[in-house]
Parts: C-alpha cells; sequence; structure tokens
C-alpha cells in the first residue's frame, strides 16, 4: 500500500510541475492564433526558444486575412483610387524577437509566463508584452499586445499602416 500512495504522490506531483509555463533554457513554445487590428485581421505564428533561465528568442509572422478596401483619395492626393486591395507583401509581415520571460521573478502562478520582449521585422522595429497561461503539460493559451516603436523609411504607402500599428493577438499555445 506504501508503495501505491508513493507512486500517486509522485504522478501528481510529477504532473503539477509539468505545467510550468516557462522553464528556461531549452524550452520551446509554440503560439498560433488570431491577429486583430485596425483596417483588418489574420493569423500570427509565433516560435520562441528558452535562451536562458528568463530569456528567450524567437520568431513571429502574421498574415492579414480580412482587409479593409480603399476607396477615394489617399493622402490628399489628386489620383482616386476604387477598392484598391493590398498585395501579398502589404499583408506578410515577420520579425525576429527577444523576450524577457518575467513570470516567476513577480513569483506569480507556474502556469503563467508573462513576457515583455522587442522585435526586428521586415516593416519596423517594435515591442511586445504577452501571457501565456498552460492548462497542461504541452497546451495553454497566450494573447499578446505589439506596437511599432520606429518604421522604416518614409515611404508613405496606401497600405503601410496595415503592419506598423497596435495589434492584438490571443490563440493557442503549445509547449514543445
Amino acid at each position: 500500500m506504501k508503495k501505491v500512495i508513493t507512486l500517486l504522490f509522485l504522478v501528481l506531483f510529477g504532473a503539477a510541475q509539468a505545467q510550468q509555463a516557462f522553464k528556461g533554457k531549452g524550452d520551446t513554445k509554440i503560439n498560433i492564433g488570431a491577429n486583430i487590428q485596425d483596417d483588418g485581421s489574420g493569423i500570427q505564428a509565433s516560435v520562441d526558444f528558452g535562451l536562458a533561465e528568463n530569456f528567450s528568442y524567437g520568431f513571429v509572422t502574421s498574415y492579414l486575412l480580412g482587409v479593409n478596401e480603399f476607396s477615394g483619395f489617399y493622402n490628399g492626393g489628386t489620383t482616386q483610387y476604387t477598392n484598391e486591395k493590398p498585395d501579398f507583401k502589404d499583408r506578410f509581415d515577420a520579425k525576429f524577437r527577444i523576450n524577457a520571460n518575467i513570470g516567476n521573478v513577480f513569483n506569480i502562478d507556474e502556469k503563467l509566463d508573462i513576457y515583455p520582449g522587442l522585435s526586428l521585422g521586415l516593416k519596423n522595429f517594435g515591442g511586445h508584452v504577452g501571457g501565456r497561461y498552460f492548462f497542461t503539460e504541452g497546451f495553454g493559451v497566450f494573447t499578446e499586445l505589439g506596437f511599432p516603436i520606429a518604421r522604416y523609411g518614409d515611404n508613405d504607402d496606401m497600405f503601410d499602416h496595415l503592419n506598423n500599428q497596435f495589434t492584438f493577438s490571443l490563440g493557442a499555445s503549445f509547449n514543445l
């Protein structure tokens, strides 16, 4: 009977510890979800690799599926546009990012990972703040707020604003 109780205790303790949101070096997380912003919505996917106890690096990509068409005079110009739609290059963005995983610094629930960070992408240099909560060892949810800090160049094309604005993302998170 002692062996059964000991085994049960070890299994329960192991299951509780397995739900840790960020473990540090060697940890890999994948996020897949919806990207919501002005003038469009789409999908976002990211991967983060643990670099140290509280730091990770990764990549994030987004693609806008539903984008509002533009009709009218753009930016005070004299050319009239009718039902203009953005090209692939206007809808797609990819970024390299670094995160400070600080959930354990604040001694919050170990299932919760809070991570502010910076990103360097095809369209801008920006920042983000996010959080992941894991229900089980391999599955959780995430939410993220992204914002541009500096745009590249002074290009003011019709759809440049699509990847240079505040974004809100939410979806599923997976632990690999």
